[in-house]
């Protein structure tokens, strides 16, 4: 199987069909062979049976997982890419705030043996912001990166580690998903310092992307507990990163 698509979804019932529908059309105008996995982080607006009702067209896998309680995005993409069976893993937000169709240039450096991770950034030169987040979202991002440099410990040249949309080869994922222990919306710096510990190669790639305002996601809620797990994060990729 070419590719897996894996989509978290918290209450997102009224999105999700478009969601799987967009993944299949990639499928099928590029030629590919794939999967799409809808997993349910809990909803209660019905977002699986609003899956399930969702057909994907002809030679499109497709695999509704629920978890019982909200257990959070990293919990849900972890079971996601462990469940996945593709070459390639995507995973993105729910919203289609970047056409798949951007993952194309990756998906080729990775086939090709020169890549293994490609993170879509919203900061690059040649990435193209067609809707942009409101002011107070912006002013949040850019503190939680500044954070993230200084206490969890991700690199500098990673401008955007929070972007929901992600390209993996799925050899080098599905080790690395596997001992993930953050359950929330830090685990992307979990898995990225982990990977980058075991000396795989990932790179940020400019993208088009769309704000989508209804969002799940309210990192400023967190408050100062933010900075006490960004050091848990940095404290875990160390002891894991080889494992």
């Amino acid at each position: 199987m070419d590719i897996s698509v894996i989509i978290p979804a918290l209450n997102e019932a009224h999105k999700i069909g478009r969601d799987i529908a967009a993944a299949a059309a990639f499928f099928a105008d590029n030629g590919l062979s794939g999967e799409v996995i809808v997993v349910d982080d809990g909803s209660t607006d019905g977002t699986a049976e609003a899956a399930w009702r969702t057909d994907p067209g002809p030679g499109v896998g497709r695999l509704i997982l629920r978890l019982e309680k909200n257990a959070g995005k990293g919990a849900a993409v972890r079971r996601g890419v462990l469940e996945s069976r593709g070459e390639i893993i995507i995973y993105a937000d729910s919203g289609v705030c970047v056409p798949y169709a951007n993952a194309l240039p990756v998906i080729k450096r990775i086939r090709a043996g020169s890549l293994d991770a490609g993170l879509a950034s919203r900061r690059l030169e040649d990435t193209v912001i067609i809707r942009g987040q409101p002011r107070g979202r912006r002013i949040v991002s850019r503190l939680f990166h500044g954070a993230a440099v200084r206490f969890a410990g991700l690199p500098r040249w990673i401008t955007d580690s929070q972007c929901g949309f992600k390209v993996w080869r799925g050899d080098a994922a599905r080790p690395v998903f596997s001992g993930l222990v953050t359950p929330g919306f830090l685990f992307e710096l979990e898995i990225i310092l982990r990977a980058l510990r075991r000396g795989l190669r990932i790179e940020e790639f400019p993208v088009e992307w769309t704000c989508d305002l209804d969002t799940r996601l309210h990192a400023s809620s967190h408050g100062a507990g933010v900075i006490r797990e960004l050091i848990r994060v940095r404290s875990l990729a160390r002891k894991r990163g080889n494992l």
